[in-house]
């Protein structure tokens, strides 16, 4: 009998065939340690899984991961055994990947929450403030249900002013982060409402997920409207819850968060009405006490006082304005007189009484230099008494100091 030869490929094929054949190589679990890990664009991850004694090569859909591995991550693989036929080797085409000991939701919640903290988003300064007395406020949860009935029904109880627009989506499945993001980016470009309520009741983590979603968290922070997380009870935290303005740790407490209290709003306006009307009455005592004031004085009981007071007043300012001008008088005579004196000694009249004359030529000219006196002219003359004119014959000056005459 002729033995057989077969080609590489061949026999990689017919291994993998007999792999593939084997039910127990079909789905199974593998316990080991992620090392190598290399997440290909192509859609898949590639990494190894080994313990003390081995290494086996693994590769999975990047889709069917719910968390990021980590070279040194202990996990529980499960999957498919077979070979690669063009590398000739055999690995694990694993369909799921859990941390050992711990959930991966746990594992992705913790991860996620950790990189959006470091990317700002949880920080309280992005955090805006509620409105005080909110008109419009948009519910984004569940259309039925105990979470949207508590939301509801405590708004209206506590403040029936404000106007509540319900925004169904689904809030459990793999359609439901993109549905919540969806009705927060509508209640935005449309301004729908001054604030948003978004959540639903409690459940297990899984029925949670769709508020840990990155997208729906991006889209919390992205939101201009203030936005209160409202998702599961007490205990149950979210990322939403990290994300949004402020946290309700219920639905219920979210809408008490949400708008005041009707009855305490009557209490404090109560409270203010009551607190106007005594300063009201203070004030109006005040001016009661003050009108009583004036009515007792004289200017109100005798009504000729104001004049009379008046005519007293009018009287003291018309002598102390006589004192002040005959003072003023006074000392502009002193002044007068001493301006007169002097003025009367530097009079020409003065000098003329003393024996002196004045000679002025025909044009009412003073003539102070023999050289100015015209010739043959007339001259007038002015002495202390009277005066006379005279035609001029002959005049002399420094120069005929001798006595000689001079012809002018």
């Amino acid at each position: 009998m002729e033995r057989q030869i077969l080609t590489v490929s061949q026999l990689n094929e017919k291994i993998k065939a007999k792999l593939d054949g084997e039910r127990e190589f079909q789905d199974v679990y593998v316990r080991g340690e992620i090392s190598n890990y290399t997440a290909h664009q192509n859609g898949y991850s590639y990494f190894s899984l080994k313990d003390e004694g081995a290494v086996l090569n693994c590769v999975m859909p990047q889709k069917n991961l719910r968390f990021r591995p980590e070279n040194g991550m202990k996990v529980v693989l499960r999957g498919r055994i077979s070979t690669y036929v063009k590398g000739g080797v055999y690995q694990l085409y694993a369909s799921g990947m859990n941390p050992e000991g711990v959930g991966e939701l746990a594992i992705a919640f913790q991860q996620l929450k950790e990189r959006l903290h470091r990317e700002g988003l949880f920080d309280e300064k992005h955090k805006k403030p509620l409105p005080r007395y909110p008109r419009k406020i948009a519910v984004i949860t569940a259309g039925k249900g105990k979470a949207v009935h508590d939301i509801i029904s405590t708004l209206q109880g506590r403040y029936p002013m404000a106007k509540v627009l319900l925004m169904a989506v689904r809030v459990q499945g793999e359609r439901a982060p993109l549905e919540i993001v969806g009705a927060l980016r509508y209640a935005n470009k449309w301004k729908v409402a001054d604030l948003i309520i978004t959540g639903r009741g409690g459940g297990s983590m899984e029925d949670l997920w769709a508020f840990n979603d990155e997208r729906v968290a991006r889209a919390i922070y992205e939101s201009e409207i203030p936005v209160i997380s409202a998702v599961g009870h007490e205990p149950d935290v979210t990322i939403s819850d990290f994300v949004a303005d402020r946290r309700g740790a219920t639905p219920t407490k979210a809408a008490i968060q949400a708008v005041p209290d009707q009855m305490e709003l009557l209490e404090w306006l109560r409270t203010v009405e009551n607190r106007l009307a005594q300063a009201e009455k203070n004030r109006l005592r005040l001016l009661r006490q003050r009108l009583n004031t004036l009515t007792s004085k004289r200017v109100m009981t005798d009504h000729l006082a104001y004049i009379q007071d008046r005519g007293i007043e009018l009287g003291h300012l018309q002598k102390r304005l006589g004192d002040v001008t005959s003072g003023l008088i006074s000392r502009k005579e002193t002044r007068f007189t001493a301006a007169a004196a002097k003025l009367d000694a530097l009079s020409p009249l003065k000098v003329l009484a003393r024996g002196y004359a004045m000679a002025q030529d025909g044009d009412g000219k003073i003539l102070r230099s023999w050289k100015d006196v015209p010739e043959g002219g007339e001259v007038r003359v002015t002495l202390g008494e009277g005066g006379f004119t005279a035609t001029v014959n002959a005049a002399y000056g420094k120069e005929q100091e001798d006595g000689s005459e001079h012809d002018v």
